[in-house]
């Protein structure tokens, strides 16, 4: 990204910091993605503007950082979007910043800042508020959190488009999970809309996220964070209609993820494909085939490939589709083998981010999601991927959790890395990954645990927006407990399919049940237990007892 651009860009570390101490100026930070057309648009308009660049690289020490690489260092200082403009005191605190900067903005901020920094100095500069307020508000777990989250839902529901809010809109795949199991209509509204609006009908893929509330406006970069995520989501609405409808977009998607997003050399998925050029998306078939591809960030990501694996073995669960268990198989081998040692997961392939030993970084995010991929995976290929989940569940307890809830990572590195920062979306993943490895070893402590990290959060749960759904949904699993099937049989038996694939997507399916009589099943919920069963449709008959 850096090519057209005149910057003397630096790579985050501390020489930035101390090269900006000694010369007493300010620091700017760009934060970027390779899949971000406005990074590539500035870079173009304004750091490429031969004045603009010589101010900087005079008058600044410019860094430039990848977001998708830094993740710790982007929650830090993200301005609300990318790119991000961040202008830092030598002491790594934010003097102020914006998003994206044409040339004349551009202009009018150095000024500013400049200015600033010669009146003030570091007493203008600030620790951002989510760096301040460590510890959040604790609370009870009730079932006022799920229904309040419902209601919230309702709230803000669009009638008229589908989806939630009204500008930008994502297509939030863990507020289309909750709501299918709650307000299956508006649901399934809404992933009418995302699969109407957001899917790449000729390549397969969703794109990131639609500007206008009626789904116009299209940013059609494609993550693989969110196509995994989005797989998963369509394919449980699958899982409860039978409609085809919401099982193409998962296939399609996947078809993406197996082709344009696979890197066969490492067998693991790709991070991104950029947007490309707009024309192109409205050729025909013929002409688009023809067209340029959009380029694709090879770069290969843990958290975002264990996504990706869980929604492609949730995919096959339901489906038994070989050829996607084959794929998930694959790319579940590579992220044990090249990126997990002593359950901490290296963040990518080629990690820029080691601790002081030259190992990886335990990084919340990371750690939750290879958790829940593994889980999914035990539940529903191999039971004895266990052994990996039980080792990074143990290690992220012993390296990163912090009074009752979890830190990002280390409290330490340059810049505000220091300061400890709790996110709530990953402590919400770490959890419900936590409440599965419950169920599955019958260790009960990770549900301890699980419970604790939620009431750590819950004196504020009636302000979450509707993008931290998960957590009245794992809230609801603690407080009711989930659906769990219990078999008494290897994976892919009879009984195995028929437990996977019963119409409760918040289930947990426990193959190789040692308590069991050898071919036989048991639903349980909360403290209720039905009775064994020896045939899917005995094993159906029983679930329905427990539920009605």
């Amino acid at each position: 990204m850096n090519e057209t651009t005149r910057v003397e860009w630096r790579e985050w570390g501390g020489e930035v910091f101390d090269e900006a101490a000694e010369a007493d100026v300010p620091i700017l930070l760009s934060l970027t993605a390779t899949w971000c057309d406005h990074c590539h648009e500035m870079d173009a308009e304004t750091y490429a503007e031969p004045r603009i660049a010589a101010n900087v690289n005079d008058s600044f020490v410019p860094v430039r950082v990848d977001v998708d690489r830094y993740p710790r260092v982007r929650d830090r200082y993200n301005m609300g979007g990318f790119p991000s403009t961040v202008f830092l005191a030598p002491n790594g605190k934010v003097l102020t910043g914006a998003g994206y900067l044409g040339p004349d903005g551009m202009r009018q901020v150095l000024d500013s800042v400049r200015t600033m920094w010669q009146t003030k100095g570091t007493g203008a500069a600030r620790v951002p508020r989510p760096l301040r307020e460590d510890n959040p508000p604790a609370g009870e777990l009730t079932a006022d959190i799920e229904q309040g989250m419902l209601g919230h839902l309702t709230d803000t529901y669009d009638e008229t488009a589908g989806g939630w809010g009204q500008q930008p809109k994502f297509p939030l795949p863990d507020a289309l999970e909750f709501a299918l199991k709650r307000d299956r209509e508006m649901a399934l509204r809404s992933y009418d809309a995302v699969g109407a609006n957001l899917l790449d009908e000729y390549e397969g893929g969703f794109y990131r996220f639609a500007t206008e509330p009626d789904w116009s406006g299209l940013q059609r970069e494609k993550l693989l964070d969110s196509n995994g995520a989005l797989v998963r989501a369509f394919a449980n609405a699958y899982l409860l209609t039978g409609a085809d409808e919401y099982r193409d977009p998962a296939e399609r998607t996947i078809e993406y993820l197996t082709g344009t997003l696979w890197n066969g050399e490492v067998a693991a998925f790709a991070n991104s494909q950029a947007p490309g050029e707009d024309d192109a998306y409205s050729l025909d078939a013929t002409d688009r085939a023809a067209a340029a591809e959009p380029p694709v960030d090879e770069g290969v990501f843990a958290g975002s490939n264990a996504l990706a694996i869980e929604g492609l073995l949730t995919y096959y669960a339901y489906t038994d589709d070989e050829r996607v268990r084959r794929y998930a198989e694959r790319a579940l081998e590579t992220l044990r083998e090249d990126l997990l040692a002593d359950g901490i997961v290296a963040h990518a392939l080629e990690d820029a981010d080691r601790d002081s030993n030259g190992g990886p970084v335990p990084l919340l995010s990371n750690q939750a999601r290879v958790l829940g991929a593994l889980t999914t995976a035990a539940s529903t290929i191999d039971p004895s991927v266990l052994a990996d989940a039980t080792v990074i569940a143990d290690a992220t307890i012993d390296r990163l959790r912090d009074e009752d809830s979890f830190l990002d990572g280390p409290a330490a590195g340059v810049g505000l890395c220091d300061r400890p920062l709790r996110p709530l979306d990953s402590n919400v993943a770490f959890a419900d990954g936590l409440v599965e490895l419950a169920v599955l070893t019958g260790e009960d402590r990770y549900r301890e645990i699980a419970c604790e990290t939620l009431e750590a959060f819950a004196g504020a749960s009636d302000r979450f927006g509707v993008q931290i759904a998960r957590y009245a949904t794992v809230v609801s699993r603690l407080l009711e407990g989930p659906l769990v099937i219990r078999i008494a049989g290897e994976p892919g038996s009879d009984l195995h399919r028929a437990a996977l694939r019963l119409a409760d997507h918040e289930k947990v399916v426990v193959p190789d049940a040692d308590a069991l009589e050898a071919g036989t099943a048991r639903a349980e919920l909360g403290d209720r237990v039905s009775d064994r069963a020896e045939t899917p449709s005995e094993l159906s008959e029983q679930v329905q007892y427990l539920l009605d």
